[in-house]
């Protein structure tokens, strides 16, 4: 049938989705091919295809079809991962709409209501995926909280366990009072706060005094609550100020807790009075200090409880008032703080600020940088608990030595430095959760205390840990280590026994980090811990394409666990692209309003359009800025690729019988030919050294500029068999350099070009047109090309319309090339007469081309004056506006002040003038 007139992206993205996954042509059987393996990052299953998505995946499956096309055996994973706040929030939440919660249910009833969210709402991303085009291997879509996935994780956490590498500390975590639960740096978002910068007098103890004569130390801090639990004053072992007073103490007004002054380089003279009041248990930095000092983690003071409302330290120290306070004023309440800064107040130990009016006021004001939980919504508390570690340091090593001798290849490379910065400062990596939802910590715990015997005895015994793949080995190991004497028993949790008759053996309540899990990813996802073929055929890896931000969080992470237990490196190439920006340059987020949904770009311009944008804006270590009109361009694009195919079916053109270029003697065949072999190589090139803007921009040029716009302009009205066979041959060449882009459009073009609908282009052969470059035939066409090109241009500057004819005197050594070219010079350049003579006097335009002079006259086709006069008003009009941008761009004032977008549209505007002032002082120049 004949071809549609018009280019209709929906009416084909969803039929070839559909056909491509049907006929399992994302994985076609190739088992004694080169294999070719890319997992992609699992998208959480609450999730929704954001603009981030949309790059990330385009680059991976332009990187997949190339390789499918190549003929590799392309495996790319898919799944999606269980993300345990995020999925535990989302069904709480619809619990709270019909006025229930969570702990009205059992943990095994709540988490089975989480799986029928999960198999009736959960994964609408993966049907967006598909909209986008994606060719993931969708019969094996994997799922991190699967029972094989889940034995993964488990087989990982108890041999690390057993290794030494993961471990029970007691260490300051994010603490998030929302969901009352530990959360990641990556779940932490810093936000601007308005607050108040407190100082108080703290008085010293045994009626020390400092050199001037002062009997307290001036502290200052944005948090006044914490000092419930201060245990240090920190001053810098060089200050002066100070050196008589180190290990003296403080005697804290409110709590009356005696600490010492101690030495530390934290504290930083030049900031405030020099003197920073320390409290480990609630404050990262404080936490360092304090260890330093001596303090065990086990001896800093907690003063929160989860909530984080106030509860009696170890010392029993904080004032009855205190206690059950939130941290914060809190619906008209005030809290610790409030209460805190009141009571130094009337004690006379707060020292007030002095505004520039002269004004005191109890807090000097400030901008403060505060971390606030990305889910949960409120302020995040470093809180010091108990939970489970990984040691990152050791399992680091392996990695970095990795990157060091090539085995991964960083691209960009600048990334190399943050990477191994990160690596070499790695801290123990937290991996326990107090959530219901997610991978259950395969650890059992008993109490300490005083157990009796079978026998009636007395026994006092140390809390004890059994960490094993199963509920029955953990009751052996239990039953092993307190012996035949005692009777051990497994339960539900502490509620299910009231004395120590028994041994009770209870679970450990948390959960791991979803980051954990999904550092398996790699192998747990070819059926690891089993030897499977495809995990010996597909590990490791060949690429994983990764956003920057997640370089520690996850890819990291996967190269520790996957040298750990595979032995080997997870992927070979480690590829990070940038952010997705808005066209301002701004970072997207829904608070700015300023977020692009991706699927409503895909529904206006076409998902080939989005895709093909994404990997022409993808610059190695740069980030992309939306842009609606590259959208419309190409748009547009395929717009002109499928009314080129319309133009050849319409000339008998049609599917090429020959995988090889076909025998050509006509220049203009040579000359295609040997473009579609340079374009080849630039290709392979660009993919070689992941540029995919390279790439994209290479088979672009080829497609729009040389074949649609000069290839089918330079044969018609001439097209023979040999044509015919070589058009159609270039034709099915751009389709498939042009798939792994625009996949959509290039099938649709292959299958209605031919009948070859056991040949479809996603299994198609990457070209091999053994051809070069027809030196010869490139020559002449080039510089017809160039030839006609000047003309057009010299037309427009002038004023003529495009279809008029003219004379033109070329130089001698041209006659034979214009011999040979004489009916494309005839059509294109639209030529009246060619002349060899020299040209008669009196104005002209002079064109040059490769060095040669045209001479075009115009004596009697425009009025000269006329036209020099309009050009010399355009000329001076855009030079007028051209240094009046000139003039703003150099000033630092206006550079410096005005808004970034301001200064970016006076770049463009300069840029645009300084063009045209500059075509039209060619243009003048043309009038001779």
């Amino acid at each position: 049938m004949p071809m549609e007139k018009t280019f209709d992206p929906a009416a084909i993205e969803a039929k070839w989705s559909h056909e491509w996954e049907s006929r399992g042509l994302y994985r076609p059987a190739r088992p004694d091919a080169q294999p070719f393996t890319i997992v992609n990052p699992p998208p959480n299953v609450t999730g929704a295809l954001h603009i981030g998505h949309a790059l990330d995946n385009t680059l991976q499956d332009v990187l997949v079809r190339y390789e499918r096309l190549r003929g590799k055996d392309a495996l790319w994973v898919v799944g999606m991962d269980h993300a345990g706040i995020a999925t535990q929030m989302v069904v709480e939440r619809q619990m709270e709409a019909r006025q229930d919660k969570r702990t009205n249910y059992s943990r095994e009833d709540f988490v089975e209501k989480v799986w029928q969210w999960k198999a009736e709402s959960g994964g609408q991303i993966t049907g967006q995926l598909r909209r986008l085009g994606c060719s993931m291997d969708w019969s094996r879509e994997q799922f991190t909280m699967d029972p094989h996935f889940t034995r993964a994780v488990v087989k990982v956490f108890v041999d690390l366990h057993k290794k030494g590498l993961i471990y029970r500390d007691k260490r300051l975590v994010n603490w998030d009072p929302k969901l009352k639960t530990a959360i990641s740096d990556l779940e932490v978002e810093t936000v601007e706060v308005k607050g108040g910068f407190w100082h108080f007098k703290y008085p010293l103890a045994d009626g020390v005094t400092l050199d001037d004569g002062r009997d307290y130390i001036e502290v200052a801090t944005t948090r006044p609550e914490t000092m419930l639990a201060d245990m240090a004053v920190a001053v810098h072992p060089d200050d002066a100020r100070y050196k008589s007073v180190i290990g003296k103490e403080i005697l804290q007004p409110i709590t009356g807790r005696r600490f010492k002054i101690v030495a530390d380089e934290h504290a930083d003279p030049e900031l405030g009075s020099g003197a920073v009041k320390i409290t480990p248990g609630h404050d990262f930095n404080d936490f360092e200090v304090g260890k330093r000092a001596g303090f065990k983690a086990a001896e800093m003071l907690n003063m929160f409880d989860g909530d984080a409302n106030v509860i009696q330290t170890a010392d029993g120290l904080v004032p009855q008032e205190y206690l059950g306070l939130h941290r914060f004023k809190r619906d008209g309440i005030d809290g610790a703080r409030e209460l805190v800064v009141a009571r130094m107040k009337e004690a006379g130990f707060l020292i007030p600020h002095v505004d520039k009016d002269g004004n005191e006021q109890d807090a000097e004001p400030r901008t403060i940088q505060t971390p606030f939980g990305d889910r949960g919504g409120v302020v995040i508390e470093p809180w010091l608990t108990d939970q489970w570690y990984v040691d990152a340091e050791t399992l680091a090593q392996p990695p970095m030595q990795a990157v060091r001798d090539g085995r991964i290849n960083i691209v960009p490379k600048t990334w190399e430095k943050t990477f191994f910065n990160w690596m070499e400062n790695i801290q123990p990596w937290c991996v326990s959760r107090q959530l219901w939802w997610g991978h259950r910590i395969p650890a059992w715990h008993t109490l300490a205390g005083t157990y009796k015997t079978k026998r009636g005895q007395s026994v006092a015994m140390d809390a004890q840990i059994f960490v094993a793949e199963t509920e029955q080995e953990a009751l052996k190991q239990a039953q092993e280590k307190f012996g035949s004497e005692f009777e051990v028993r497994i339960v539900n949790d502490l509620t299910d026994w009231s004395s120590y008759e028994i041994v009770g053996v209870y679970r450990d309540p948390d959960v791991l980090d979803t980051w954990f899990s999904s550092a398996l990813w790699p192998f747990a996802t070819l059926g690891w811990p089993e030897n499977t073929e495809l995990l010996r055929r597909h590990y490791p890896n060949d690429v994983l394409i990764s956003g920057f931000d997640i370089l520690f969080f996850w890819d990291a992470r996967m190269a520790m666990q996957g040298m750990e237990f595979m032995g080997d490196v997870p992927w070979k190439t480690l590829y990070l692209h940038g952010l997705v920006r808005a066209p301002d340059g701004a970072k997207m987020s829904k608070s700015k309003g300023n977020v692009v949904d991706p699927l409503g770009l895909i529904d206006q311009y076409g998902a080939d359009a989005l895709r093909f944008f994404m990997a022409a804006m993808e610059s190695q270590g740069r980030d992309i800025k939306m842009d609606d009109a590259r959208l419309a361009g190409y748009r547009n694009f395929a717009t002109k690729l499928w009314n080129a195919a319309r133009f050849c079916e319409s000339n008998g053109i049609s599917a090429s019988t020959s995988f090889e270029a076909p025998p050509a003697s006509l220049p203009v065949n040579r000359w295609i030919i040997g473009e579609v072999a340079a374009t080849v190589a630039a290709m392979e090139s660009a993919f070689a050294a992941y540029r995919f803007d390279e790439a994209a921009n290479a088979i672009y040029s080829f497609a729009w500029d040389r074949f649609c716009d000069w290839y089918l302009e330079l044969i018609k009205g001439a097209i023979d068999d040999e044509t015919k066979a070589v058009a159609g041959w270039v034709l099915d060449q751009i389709l498939v350099m042009l798939h792994p882009f625009m996949p959509f459009i290039t099938e649709e073009l292959w299958t209605g070009l031919g009948e070859r609908a056991d040949y479809p282009l996603i299994t198609a052969k990457w070209p091999a047109p053994a051809a070069e470059k027809d030196a010869g035939a490139s020559a002449d066409i080039d510089w017809l090309i160039k030839l006609v090109s000047e003309l057009r241009t010299a037309k427009a500057e002038l004023g003529l319309p495009p279809g008029a004819r003219l004379t033109a005197h070329f130089p001698a050594s041209l006659k034979g090339r214009t011999d040979k070219l004489s009916a494309q010079l005839d059509r294109l350049a639209r030529l009246e007469a060619i002349s060899f003579d020299p040209a008669p006097a009196g104005a002209s335009a002079q064109l040059v081309v490769e060095g040669e002079t045209i001479t075009v006259p115009l004596e009697g086709v425009i009025d000269i004056a006329a036209e020099r006069e309009r050009l010399t008003k355009a000329l001076a009009a855009a030079t007028k506006e051209r240094d009046s941008l000139a003039g703003r761009l150099n000033n630092p004032s206006f550079v410096e002040r005005a808004k970034p977008e301001a200064v970016e549209k006076a770049r463009a505007d300069h840029a645009a003038k300084e063009a045209e002032a500059d075509r039209l002082t060619a243009a003048l120049a043309r009038l001779g």
